[in-house]
C-alpha cells in the first residue's frame, strides 16, 4: 500500500508543524490576555483571563492540551472574529485557493515554453531572455513586485481594478456554490461580477506568478538540457525519428519528473507566502486571516493557518508522487 504509507509518512510533518507552532507563538512578543481585555483592565482582570484562557499553565501543560483538542477536531477559536479557527479557515480557504491556482497557471504557462525554448537553443535568443527572466525573477521580492504593479499598472495608468479584494464593492457577489468567485459568477451568469472577479484577479496572481516563473523555466531548461543531450535522443535523431515525435513523445516525458517536484514546491510556496500579496491587495484568503491574527496575538487562527498549509503540502507531496510514477515507470518499483 504505497499510497497508505505516504499517507502515514505526513502524520510526523504535520505533528513537527503543529509543535513548532505553537512553541513560536508562545515566544512571540504580545499577552493575547491583554489584549482582550483591551486597556482599562486592572492586573487582576488580566490574570483571570489569563487562567481562562489557560495561559497560566506550565507550557508543556499548554501543549499537552493543544494536541488533545486537535487529536479531536477542535483547532481553537479565535477571540478577534469569536469562531472556530476551522469555519474560519474554510470560509477564506477558496479566495487563497483562487488566487494560488490562478497564478500558478500563470506561471505554468510561462515558464515551462519558456524553459523547453531555452533548451531548444542553448546560447540562442530565448536563452538569454530565460536567463533575464529568471534572474529578475529570484532578485525581485513578490510585494516589491506587487507594489510596482500597483503603482504603474493602478495608481498611474489607471488599467488594471483597484486592490480591494476579489469583487468590485459596488457588485453584489453571486450566490456561493464552490467558493471560487469565477466559477460562481460563470453558474449565476453574472457577467458583470465575472469580469470584475477577474479583474481584480489579475494583478495579485501576476504579482505571484511572476516569483515563481524563474525556478519553473529554470529546473525545465536544465532538464531538457540534459535530456535532449542522452544517448536515446541521438539514436532517435540518427533512426530519422520526426524532430516533433521525438521532441514531445521522449523528451519532454523524460524530462517531466524533476519539472513535476518543482511544480509541487512552487504550489505550496504559493500557498504559504501569499500572506503578503493577500494583506497588500486586501484579499479575504488565510493568508490576510492569519497575519491579521498575528497582530492580535491571537495565537489559534496563526496555528491553524500553518497546520493547514502543512496538510496542504503534504497533499501536494503526495499528488506529485502519483504523477511522477505515471511519468516515469521507473520509479514505480521504489513506490
Amino acid at each position: 500500500m504505497p499510497i497508505l504509507r505516504r499517507v502515514l509518512a505526513t502524520l510526523p510533518i504535520l505533528f513537527g508543524a503543529a509543535v513548532f507552532t505553537f512553541l513560536l507563538t508562545r515566544v512571540l512578543p504580545g499577552d493575547a490576555a491583554a489584549f482582550l481585555a483591551s486597556g482599562q483592565a486592572s492586573a487582576e482582570d488580566i490574570a483571570a483571563l489569563r487562567q481562562q484562557l489557560g495561559l497560566d499553565l506550565p507550557l508543556h501543560l499548554q501543549l499537552l492540551d493543544y494536541l488533545s483538542r486537535l487529536a479531536h477536531g477542535d483547532w481553537g477559536q479565535s477571540f478577534t472574529t469569536g469562531q472556530p479557527v476551522v469555519a474560519d479557515l474554510l470560509q477564506r480557504l477558496p479566495a487563497s485557493m483562487e488566487l494560488s491556482l490562478f497564478a500558478f497557471a500563470l506561471a505554468l504557462a510561462i515558464g515551462l515554453p519558456l524553459g523547453i525554448a531555452a533548451a531548444l537553443k542553448p546560447g540562442g535568443a530565448m536563452d538569454h531572455v530565460c536567463r533575464a527572466v529568471c534572474t529578475a525573477g529570484s532578485c525581485a521580492p513578490t510585494f516589491v513586485v506587487g507594489l510596482l504593479l500597483i503603482y504603474v499598472l493602478y495608481f498611474s495608468l489607471g488599467w488594471a481594478a483597484e486592490p480591494v479584494g476579489r469583487l468590485d464593492p459596488m457588485l453584489a457577489p453571486p450566490p456561493v456554490h464552490t467558493g471560487f468567485l469565477l466559477i460562481d459568477a460563470a453558474l449565476a451568469g453574472d457577467g458583470a461580477a465575472w469580469r470584475s472577479a477577474l479583474s481584480h484577479l489579475l494583478l495579485p496572481a501576476v504579482s505571484m506568478a511572476l516569483f515563481s516563473v524563474a525556478p519553473l523555466a529554470r529546473i525545465t531548461r536544465s532538464s531538457m538540457l540534459a535530456v535532449l543531450g542522452s544517448d536515446f535522443m541521438r539514436t532517435a535523431r540518427a533512426l530519422g525519428l520526426p524532430h516533433r515525435q521525438a521532441l514531445l513523445t521522449y523528451a519532454l516525458r523524460n524530462a517531466l519528473l524533476p519539472v513535476l517536484t518543482t511544480m509541487g514546491l512552487v504550489f505550496s510556496y504559493m500557498l504559504g507566502a501569499n500572506v503578503v500579496i493577500e494583506k497588500l491587495f486586501a484579499w479575504p484568503g488565510i493568508g490576510s486571516y492569519a497575519l491579521d491574527a498575528l497582530m492580535s496575538a491571537d495565537h489559534a487562527p496563526v496555528q491553524g493557518f500553518v497546520l493547514l498549509v502543512a496538510v496542504v503540502f503534504s497533499l501536494v507531496n503526495l499528488l506529485v508522487d502519483l504523477l511522477g510514477q505515471l511519468a516515469d515507470p521507473r520509479t514505480r518499483g521504489s513506490a
